[in-house]
């Protein structure tokens, strides 16, 4: 399959070059028609070379430009970028019910600051949970009821953070903590935490695009260990 998908972008990139050589062919007909019906015979030629050599100039910078920022992308590190690790610990409290610590480390792998407004710390139970359930959340993924790309695990918690301009800056090459604690039943032994920071320059308010972190994290009772 890969080397299928190869040959037709590799056919796909053919295709364009020849598009594009076709409408050079158009535009310099039509830059060099007029001039070769209204100018005297003896300039045509003067003034096509001219006319040519100013237009292979500005096409080569539109080439080289298209090709740093598509292929080498070298504009990629000028939009901004985090990449996001969990830091998780529990302990036991009280007869029935489990402190949860989450740092989300928010490393900035960019050139640019990070000025982040709008994000979430999510809290899934994922055991125990009844052969039944598992069943159903199998289905709804596996099987394609519901449309779920991921297993919609119990909802325990969600805390959502909004911050104003300025006040959650992540310079490039640092890094942020950002923490919060979830207090859970004794009985909840394996939990999933998803970690979501919403891309301030992605447009649209409220636009699913953003970094996230998901992480599993089991329980285990000090009379276990």
């Amino acid at each position: 399959m890969g080397g299928l998908r190869g040959f037709w972008a590799s056919r796909g990139d053919w295709i364009r070059g020849v598009m594009f050589a076709l409408g050079f062919l158009v535009i310099w007909g039509i830059i060099t028609l007029p001039l070769y019906l209204f100018l005297p015979r003896s300039d045509v030629f003067k003034d096509v070379s001219a006319v040519l050599q100013s237009f292979i100039t500005a096409l080569a910078i539109a080439a080289g430009g298209y090709f740093a920022l598509f292929k080498l992308q070298v504009f990629r590190n000028l939009q901004p970028h985090l990449t996001i690790s969990h830091e998780i610990t529990h302990r036991f409290i009280g007869d029935g019910y489990v402190h949860i610590s989450v740092t989300a480390l928010l490393h900035n792998r960019s050139k640019v600051k990070v000025d982040l407004l709008e994000g979430f710390f999510r809290l899934q139970q994922v055991a125990p949970t009844t052969d039944e359930e598992i069943e159903q959340l199998y289905e709804q993924v596996f099987e394609g009821k519901g449309g779920d790309e991921h297993v919609q695990w119990a909802v325990l918690d969600t805390h959502t953070l909004f911050r104003k301009k300025g006040e959650l800056v992540v310079e490039p090459g640092e890094s942020h903590p950002e923490t919060y604690e979830f207090i859970v039943s004794r009985g909840v032994e394996s939990v999933l935490i998803y970690t979501f920071f919403r891309n301030p320059t992605y447009p649209g308010a409220g636009a699913a695009k953003g970094w996230q972190a998901t992480t599993v994290y089991d329980m285990i009772p000090v009379s276990y260990q």
